[in-house]
């Protein structure tokens, strides 16, 4: 996976749409398909429980097809850009435990993959405005960037692939 810039603007408001586009149709699917079960598998006295958690799976079934079938439509692209970014990221995460003490060994994978994230998560916190935490980050991307330098290593995150994690 490769960073790329977007569009904040046009990112959080196609966010949005699809959010509350999911929410709706699961609202909707989810009612609709309960009274339909209900109607056609159930007597009036009888608890509605299960039959209303299946409309619920159901709706949230539709909602994922749907979704995976339009994620390469255009408009969806920065929104899956996220999406994927957010779940490489936490790949790197649950790696971190034994990445970090390989940089301290100086291994090249492993700076070129913190790389990614510290730039990755950079990115994420300037589109999600999340202030807070991005000097903490900006503090370690400085002190890799130096490690990274010393070994003579690129400082761009083009270099990364995600089976480099594999040896972690």
């Amino acid at each position: 996976m490769k960073l790329k810039d977007i569009d904040k603007v046009r990112y959080r408001k196609r966010l949005n749409i699809v959010f509350f586009s999911m929410a709706a149709a699961l609202i909707v699917i989810a009612q609709a398909t309960s009274a339909l079960f209900i109607y056609v598998f159930s007597e009036p006295e009888a608890s509605h429980f299960y039959h209303i958690m299946a409309a619920v799976a159901a709706a949230a079934a539709i909602v994922v097809y749907v979704v995976n079938k339009y994620r390469h439509h255009s408009y969806m692209t920065e929104v899956v850009y996220v999406w994927d970014l957010k779940q490489q990221l936490n790949k790197i995460q649950r790696k971190q435990r034994k990445l970090l003490p390989a940089i301290e060994a100086g291994d090249n994978d492993a700076m070129v993959a913190m790389n990614f994230m510290y730039r990755g998560s950079k990115q994420l916190y300037e589109l999600d405005d999340n202030t807070i935490t991005i000097e903490d980050l900006v503090v370690l991307i400085s002190a890799l960037d130096l490690r990274m330098k010393e070994a003579g290593l690129s400082l761009s995150t083009d270099a990364y692939t995600p089976d480099m994690l594999d040896r972690f």
